[in-house]
């Protein structure tokens, strides 16, 4: 073994920060590991530097060996919980991990689109250029591809959360989201935040946009996140946030003047 050769995590440090670093959370998804990666690859080719960060959330499958094999073109970054500890935890993880000023999120199980990417990150840097404040881009699912039982349960959820938060957001639920690292990291963190990320960027004085995207049917595995799970615990995330949401205090911070 040629000693003085680099091992793939010392390559990618040695690199010029990406300007976009695309985090993906999975749990038993081997047989979607390669063909979203492929996805994820051709998506991001034109968007200038780029890295692929998976977050192995305690899988039990192949998933580990699938990455590892994905690894080897050299930009996919690799982090693993030796545990299951949520879909939010591992995105934490990947955001943690990232080099890049601004994320991506997207499930691992290839039912978002890659193929939006460009457009919901175009739409990230139009509105910072306008305004420098937290921005979220939210994708919004117009067409749901999933079983009627976990669509109605969704419509419920989102209309009593809209209610309730006043995010002003169709659809927290998908996966695709754009938002600068920073902001991201300066947020309040727990278990299920990622489907509280729009109020939480309001609550720290940013904004929403949500831009529909395509949503495609799950072809290969089955989901690892069941209906009556996520039920079981949304009330008390809902009053943890509104909690959140009411002692929430933004400082105008100001630069004095003079030396």
């Amino acid at each position: 073994m040629d000693q003085t050769r680099p091992t793939p995590a010392a390559a990618a440090a040695s690199r010029p920060a990406p300007l976009l670093s695309v985090v993906v959370p999975v749990r038993n998804e081997a047989p979607n590991i390669a063909p979203l990666v492929a996805e994820i690859r051709q998506a991001v080719a034109g968007l200038g530097a780029y890295e692929i960060i998976y977050v192995d959330d305690g899988s039990t499958d192949g998933t580990a060996a699938a990455l590892a094999e994905a690894a080897r073109a050299g930009d996919l970054v690799r982090r693993r919980h030796r545990v299951s500890c949520g879909q939010s935890a591992a995105i934490a993880t990947g955001v943690k991990a990232a080099r890049g000023t601004w994320i991506v999120t997207l499930d691992g199980d290839g039912q978002n689109d890659p193929a939006d990417i460009p457009r919901l990150f175009a739409a990230a840097l139009a509105e910072d250029a306008l305004d420098p404040a937290p921005v979220l881009i939210a994708g919004h699912r117009t067409t749901r591809r999933d079983t009627r039982t976990k669509r109605i349960v969704s419509r419920i959820a989102n209309a009593v959360r809209a209610r309730l938060l006043g995010d002003a957001t169709p659809d927290t639920g998908c996966g695709l989201k754009v938002f600068r690292r920073a902001d991201f990291l300066d947020l309040p963190r727990f278990d299920h935040m990622h489907r509280y990320l729009p109020a939480l960027f309001l609550r720290a004085g940013g904004r929403v946009r949500s831009v529909p995207v395509n949503h495609r049917p799950r072809l290969r595995g089955r989901s690892n996140y069941g209906v009556l799970d996520r039920l079981g615990v949304a009330l008390l995330d809902l009053v943890g946030v509104i909690w959140l949401q009411r002692r929430g205090r933004r400082p105008e911070v100001e630069i004095p003047e003079g030396p």
